[in-house]
């Protein structure tokens, strides 16, 4: 006699979202967390002249069924931040079926054309793009990445903080600039083991954990390209300490709110004045030194 081993599904299948194709989720939520009310430079990547509007920016990430890359890599996940209306918006698709693939392109597809958009992305110009466009590519689909101005901010963290901090991963940016640390945080290279068990069946628990930490990639990318256009006024970066504070004066300043999301483990009192000086001389170093 033969026995067979059959794995026991999992009665926990609940995914976030809305179902809005066959397969494919949608993601959708707001962070009270307003646009800038300026450009915002691109002098910290090596464009000295150029600014960009804020809302013209998508901030996005993919989580892929693998993490070498190549034809046989498929994203599974595209998140995007933006800001709209008063808030950042960021917009999750999710697929929970092999041939849900197309659909999720274009979906991702319209978001790129909603605007005059400008890509931003942590190593994505290496990586998502390639994948992305491999992806199109396949599917007999128009590539709509190649035309559009991609700013990629890991060559300017690097450039920056190689040799400052220990590594240039985007966690550490979290935590050395952002002064952010994840709370339960599923590993970027756990989450093709986590799509490919809810597919078989599995439990949903690490996909929603998957999810949560793409909504939070796109969120650091949206406050790290602040960070780092804020941070280079006047030509030159701020050193750690002196440029965490008048980081911190400037977004304020710009209408973000003080300890959520800008973290802050000090009284009000000198970003207020910070602040303050910015909208009477202007953003520099030289306005900000002077009230010190």
């Amino acid at each position: 006699t033969s026995t067979t081993t059959r794995t026991r599904k999992s009665t926990d299948r609940e995914l976030p979202g809305e179902e809005i194709s066959p397969g494919l989720r949608l993601i959708e939520t707001s962070l009270p967390m307003p646009a800038p009310e300026q450009a915002l430079s691109l002098a910290f990547s090596k464009r000295d002249e150029e600014s960009v509007d804020p809302r013209n920016l998508l901030f996005f990430d993919t989580e892929t069924t693998g993490l070498a890359g190549g034809t046989g890599t498929r994203a599974f996940m595209i998140g995007a931040a933006d800001w709209h209306q008063d808030g950042l918006r960021v917009r999750q698709v999710l697929m929970t079926t092999m041939a849900a693939e197309s659909a999720m392109l274009d979906v991702f597809t319209a978001w790129l054309g909603e605007k005059d958009t400008v890509l931003s992305s942590y190593n994505g110009r290496c990586y998502d793009s390639p994948l992305l466009k491999t992806r199109y590519r396949l599917a007999r689909k128009e590539d709509p990445i190649t035309p559009l101005d991609h700013v990629d901010l890991l060559f300017p963290t690097r450039r920056r903080y190689r040799g400052t901090w220990e590594n240039c991963r985007l966690a550490t940016i979290e935590r050395e600039l952002l002064r952010i640390v994840r709370e339960d945080d599923l590993p970027g290279s756990e989450a093709p083991a986590a799509w490919l068990n809810y597919l078989r069946g599995g439990s949903a628990r690490n996909l929603r954990r998957v999810a949560a930490h793409n909504h939070q990639d796109v969120v650091t990318l949206a406050l790290a390209y602040a960070a780092f256009s804020l941070t280079y006024l006047g030509g030159s970066y701020w050193d750690s300490d002196e440029g965490l504070n008048l980081m911190k004066g400037r977004l304020f300043g710009l209408g973000y709110d003080l300890y959520d999301p800008v973290w802050s483990d000090q009284p009000p009192g000198y970003t207020l004045l910070l602040a303050a000086a910015f909208t009477v001389a202007g953003p520099s170093v030289a306005a900000a030194r002077a009230v010190t």
